[in-house]
């Protein structure tokens, strides 16, 4: 008859090689860091690194610049983690890639902001741009509800899908790098993206909107 301790021992091993040889889920990984289990974070952040890096610095065209952003991202992912803003309805990396989009947009609305005040020789000339943006506020009301109805019908996308879109066109990434990036062949990747189209369209179509896509 077998020793149980050696028995209970040979279970651990086991256990602990499934554990080693299994490649976990995001899900479990962000439960496991949300309960106090730091090296999980450190496993997401080394799974989806290449990822989300190339996403950033395909827009911003700056290295220096996007490994910036790359750390405020995570910065921002931990803090929401811990403060329970995460929802497991979706695909953990495109959430993270969103964080990283918004984060994208506010720099350059900052750079943009900055740089028209510096162009402005003097106090009037910062009166004029302020009259002038006055005068196109409607223009910037109107882009900026067709940018969120555009985000709220992506959102409705199955993940595959939305991931494609996020990755073309918030990304510029060509179909070869999202093909790199998803795990995907090409095929798949623009056979992912032509159904998004069509879907997006049909959303369209059901909430009466008349928008040009992409």
């Amino acid at each position: 008859m077998e020793n149980p301790t050696l028995k209970n021992a040979k279970n651990n091993l086991k256990i602990e090689k499934t554990m080693t040889t299994k490649k976990i889920k995001d899900q479990e990984l962000v439960k496991s860091f949300v309960a106090g289990n730091q090296s999980s974070m450190e496993q997401l952040v080394k799974r989806h690194k290449d990822r989300v890096y190339t996403y950033i610095v395909m827009i911003v065209k700056d290295k220096m610049l996007a490994e910036d952003i790359f750390q405020e991202t995570f910065i921002k992912v931990i803090k929401s983690l811990r403060r329970g803003k995460y929802s497991e309805k979706g695909v953990f990396v495109s959430w993270v890639i969103r964080i990283a989009h918004n984060l994208i947009i506010d720099h350059f609305r900052k750079t943009k902001h900055l740089q028209t005040i510096s162009n402005g020789e003097s106090e009037m000339d910062i009166f004029n741009v302020e009259k002038f943006s006055d005068k196109n506020i409607e223009d910037i009301i109107i882009q900026k509800q067709i940018e969120n109805d555009v985000k709220k019908l992506i959102d409705e996308l199955p993940e595959d899908q939305k991931e494609v879109v996020l990755l073309r066109h918030y990304g510029n990434l060509s179909f070869k790098e999202i093909s790199d990036q998803t795990g995907v062949s090409i095929n798949t990747a623009l056979g992912r993206m032509r159904y998004a189209l069509i879907n997006l369209r049909k959303l369209m179509e059901d909430k009466k909107l008349d928008y040009v896509l992409f």
